[in-house]
């Protein structure tokens, strides 16, 4: 054997030329694994938007908040299950869906924003991340919001809107003269933005929808493969918001409420899965999908208890929207890379620093501890 061959790993009957070939073919991998690490550091261009960038960004917004995420920073872990009823079994391989099979999933509702002791507001965006756990190692995670659709399109113009929405310290409230000029170079986030204020905003996370926003493709046994937003629906009826939760006593209302819910029943959501077709966007996270688009229940979603954030919970889980289980892949959504890189990029950094408790660490309404 050649010293070629021993390099390559090649048998020994391999030709020159084909060891030629593998040895290119391994220097494609390397180069492309170095192109990955080089942008998470921002080492290819100093004027690049990177990761780093991304989660310095959120820093300067929200101030220092060591140990925590620096987006949706106050939080609460739950668990439960997933039940499948077998319907999306035609349209993705997944396990998950597998007719009469029960998931164990762990997750945490959040507020958005980096002020992990803010008051909870009514209109502040609400979200749910899980992890559901499957047979033989895989795993699904999935962070969604209670918002009909998202606010930009791509990583730059959410990186923009981070700065433009930075409240004044004087008004509490972001600079209309830069939101303007913010929505002036992306219309699309103006059309969004209307959408999302004209949300009906809920009493809480228990009748909070919560949706994926970007698009994925499901994967059917068959290769077949079908473009998909999903959402959570909740079986508990919807209570609109009183928008009074500011004056309240309690700053962690929102979250103390759903904890009190769960110690008196468990809550149960429907996977609902919307089909979507060949005309529809699944670059484009500002666009809502058109409302008679087939959707599928797929199955339950059933919450049992919840839990403050600590290292027996969920507080060391990254949601990455990019862990997904065979039968579920991305989209051509510019910004699913982007959220896996900053949610990385955001866990190292609050991997290496002291844990301070949560603020929803305390009692609930009737007094009972968490």
């Amino acid at each position: 054997m050649t010293l070629l061959h021993h390099l390559t790993g090649a048998p020994p009957g391999m030709t020159t030329r084909a060891l030629m070939l593998r040895l290119a073919g391994i220097g494609a991998v390397l180069a492309g694994t170095a192109g990955t690490f080089t942008y998470a550091g921002g080492w290819l261009s100093p004027d690049a938007l990177t990761p780093a960038r991304v989660v310095d960004r959120f820093e300067q917004v929200n101030g220092p908040h060591p140990g925590f995420r620096r987006n949706h920073a106050k939080g609460l872990c739950v668990a439960g299950t997933f039940a499948s009823n077998g319907a999306g079994a035609r349209l993705s391989k997944a396990s998950v869906f597998s007719a009469g099979r029960v998931t164990p999933v762990e997750g945490r509702v959040a507020l958005a924003g980096g002020q992990p002791y803010a008051a909870d507001a009514a209109a502040t965006v609400r979200s749910l991340a899980l992890r559901f756990r499957l047979p033989e190692g895989e795993e699904w995670r999935t962070g969604m919001n209670n918002i009909p659709v998202f606010p930009v399109r791509t990583p730059e113009a959410f990186y923009e809107q981070l700065l433009a929405a930075k409240p004044d310290p004087a008004t509490g409230k972001p600079d209309p003269e830069r939101l303007k000029a913010f929505f002036a170079l992306h219309p699309e986030s103006a059309k969004a933005a209307a959408l999302i204020k004209a949300r009906t905003i809920t009493s809480g996370f228990a009748d909070s929808t919560f949706r994926s926003l970007n698009a994925f493709r499901f994967v059917a046994s068959d290769g077949r493969t079908t473009p998909v937003r999903w959402a959570f629906v909740p079986e508990q009826r919807l209570e609109p918001g009183s928008g009074a939760q500011e004056a309240q006593a309690d700053k962690n209302i929102l979250f103390d409420t759903l904890a009190a819910e769960l110690r008196q029943e468990p809550l149960h959501w429907h996977l609902v899965v919307a089909l979507g077709q060949a005309s529809d966007a699944t670059n484009d996270a500002t666009l809502p999908w058109p409302a008679d688009r087939e959707s599928v229940d797929v199955g339950t979603l059933t919450l049992t208890g919840a839990a403050p954030e600590d290292a027996d919970t969920c507080r060391d889980i990254n949601f990455d929207p990019l862990v997904l289980p065979d039968g579920i892949a991305p989209s051509d959504d510019p910004l699913l890379s982007a959220r896996s890189a900053a949610y990385a990029r955001s866990f190292t950094r609050r991997a290496g620093e002291e844990k301070v408790p949560s603020a929803v660490a305390g009692t609930s309404p009737d007094g009972a501890s968490l």
